[in-house]
């Protein structure tokens, strides 16, 4: 592993009325169902923030330390959300069951990701709320672990309380390389660096036949509410990813991560260095289209083709597209 990301090369390009107007540098790697190499570009070594796509080793450490959650509460729990009804009503229950206020969730007050979920909360005369940021679930979760350990809920965020040191050696366990670094996160709570071939390695085990109880109740989860983890709308890939191709674990990232695996075929992660999150569906895409099942059958569903463009408008018209140049 390289003590530094060196960055990545060109995946993506924006066309537009038939002229390349930008293009998007970056990391993706492509592991097949025994965990070795099909396919890499740029750094895959050096060390990178997953951001959110750790979000599902964290469940796994809260798990581990007797957090008693399972299908819909623990999919929120894993959620990149975007804020719609359904999410706060859920995120809203498990906070009652912890008893606390929701002042006392670290996680700042934030608008809706969805653009229509913040529209209707504008009508109602509503603002920005700690339930309605996107990481409410995975802290609310937190809290939950904290009180099942016995651990103080007060700093539960800091990298040094115990449930943090819990999650990081998760972290390590899963992806097989130490955490190179530690920084706060968007949410507040930490942020653990590996590799994205770590990374990748990770989302393997967790779709693997010989994943642990915890993993498997992960994975599970996830898998059955991916509505939960995202959102409804068109612009949650990682629902639609998951819906479209049975067995499919997604989880994206801020700064242009996400992280892919399907059982019997492999595993993706991808890192766009400028943090463009419109250069990540693209190339995971062409990743993803890189993996066959032992038996030689390609991984194809209509999804894929779907995203393997995202369009570009001029004038209210498609004019364009950003499309993958790896």
């Amino acid at each position: 592993m390289g003590e530094i990301y060196d960055g990545g090369v060109p995946l993506v390009e924006a066309v537009r009325s038939g002229f390349v107007e930008s293009v998007h540098r970056g990391s993706a790697v492509v592991l097949d169902a025994a965990g070795s190499v099909l396919a890499e570009a740029g750094d895959v070594t050096g060390p990178v923030f997953p951001r959110s796509s750790n979000k599902p080793l964290q469940a796994i450490g809260m798990l581990g330390a007797g957090l008693r959650c399972s299908g819909a509460d623990l999919a929120v729990v894993c959620a990149s959300h975007h804020g719609e009804d359904l999410h706060v009503d859920r995120v809203g229950a498990l906070l009652r069951r912890t008893g606390l206020a929701e002042s006392t969730l670290r996680c700042p007050p934030d608008l809706p990701l969805s653009e229509q979920a913040r529209e209707a909360l504008f009508r109602a005369g509503g603002g920005p709320s700690r339930l309605r940021m996107n990481c409410s679930g995975k802290h609310v979760g937190m809290l939950l672990a904290c009180q099942a350990a016995g651990w103080p809920v007060d700093g539960y965020w800091h990298p040094e309380h115990p449930l943090q040191r819990r999650i990081a050696a998760t972290v390590e366990e899963f992806a097989g390389e130490p955490v190179s670094a530690v920084g706060v996160d968007g949410c507040g709570a930490p942020v653990l660096a590996v590799s994205l071939t770590g990374l990748a390695r990770a989302y393997l085990r967790l779709v693997s036949p010989a994943a642990g109880p915890a993993a498997r109740t992960v994975a599970e989860a996830m898998r059955a509410h991916p509505e939960l983890v995202a959102g409804t709308g068109a612009e949650a890939y990682d629902t639609r990813l998951m819906t479209g191709i049975p067995g499919l674990l997604a989880k994206s990232g801020a700064e242009g991560v996400v992280a892919v695996a399907v059982p019997g075929y492999g595993a993706v992660a991808v890192k766009i260095d400028d943090g463009a999150s419109r250069g990540r569906m693209p190339v995971l895409v062409s990743a993803l289209r890189r993996l066959s099942e032992p038996a030689g059958n390609p991984l194809d569903a209509p999804i894929l083709d779907e995203l393997a463009e995202l369009p570009l408008h001029g004038g209210g018209e498609v004019v364009g597209s950003v499309r993958a140049r790896w």
